[in-house]
């Protein structure tokens, strides 16, 4: 079954452990469909949160994580790293979720990649999007919880969080970053 925008439209340190577990489906142009296993997620809850973006406030970047949940959220990191997050929430929220790994790729620079997914999919809906979308297929993960990644500039505070969620049955590499 595809997740509908009601499924987004909760606080992010719900719906991040929730798509843990859940398939990632990719539809390119020729037809072809991939389908992956979502191992890892990242939250990142508004304002408040020094390691959201949002949390500068409302910019032409994060003007996206202000709008409907299920919004794509893509942005550039290292001039070459594609990352593919999904706004949770009500709109003025602004939360969003980060995919950091599915199927075998570990890593959100690796997972875009693998996914030809760049900034055209940037404020598109995944309930509605027909080149990408997320289904539940009733598979229940175990979820261990861990520290973000990569975030030492928010502080200590905000950077040990215990805001990602990992699936148990899939062998993550801690230093799993891009």
């Amino acid at each position: 079954m595809k997740l509908d925008l009601e499924f987004f439209n909760r606080d992010v340190l719900i719906v991040a452990p929730e798509l843990v577990g859940k398939l990632l489906v990719r539809k390119y142009d020729d037809g072809s469909i991939i389908k992956l296993r979502i191992s890892e997620t990242e939250a990142y809850r508004g304002e408040e949160d020094k390691a959201c973006h949002a949390s500068k406030g409302i910019t032409p970047r994060t003007e996206v994580m202000y709008s409907n949940p299920g919004s794509i959220y893509i942005y550039l990191i290292y001039g070459m790293y594609w990352m593919f997050n999904i706004v949770t929430e009500k709109i003025n929220i602004p939360q969003a979720v980060l995919l950091r790994g599915a199927g075998e790729f570990n890593g959100p620079g690796k997972l875009t990649k693998a996914l030809k997914i760049t900034k055209e999919f940037n404020n598109l809906n995944i309930s509605d999007c027909p080149q990408i979308w997320i289904e539940d297929d009733a598979y229940i993960p175990k979820i261990k919880t861990l520290p973000r990644v990569g975030i030492d500039y928010a502080g200590k505070e905000w950077a040990s969080k215990p805001w990602r969620f990992v699936d148990k049955n899939y062998i993550v590499p801690s230093s799993a970053k891009i």
